[in-house]
């Protein structure tokens, strides 16, 4: 039992240790060299609902000459009727 235990410790010694010295090899790597892993995607800004979403999800709509990014085509709806001031809301 008393080995078990030895092990167990000398194993988590082990693993603070490994931890420890990667922490300081890791930002030295980060600093020297290009970054490894790429950014999957950038979170934008819903301009009506101001929700945050993932850019490769958005609903996207050229408005004035910028592109607008928009979390459904529900908000991207309200945005226009908002934008164009009900106008097209009515019918008769």
């Amino acid at each position: 039992m008393r080995l078990l235990i030895l092990a167990g410790l000398i194993y988590l010694a082990y693993k603070a240790a490994k931890s420890w010295m990667g922490i300081g090899s890791y930002s030295a790597k980060a600093e020297s060299g290009p970054v490894s892993r790429e950014i999957d995607d950038i979170m934008v800004k819903d301009p009506f609902c101001e929700v945050y979403f993932p850019k490769r999800d958005a609903v996207r709509l050229m408005f004035r000459g910028q592109e607008q990014f928009f979390c459904s085509s529900e908000c991207r709806d309200r945005f226009l009727e908002q934008q164009t001031g009900g106008e097209n809301s009515h019918t008769g």
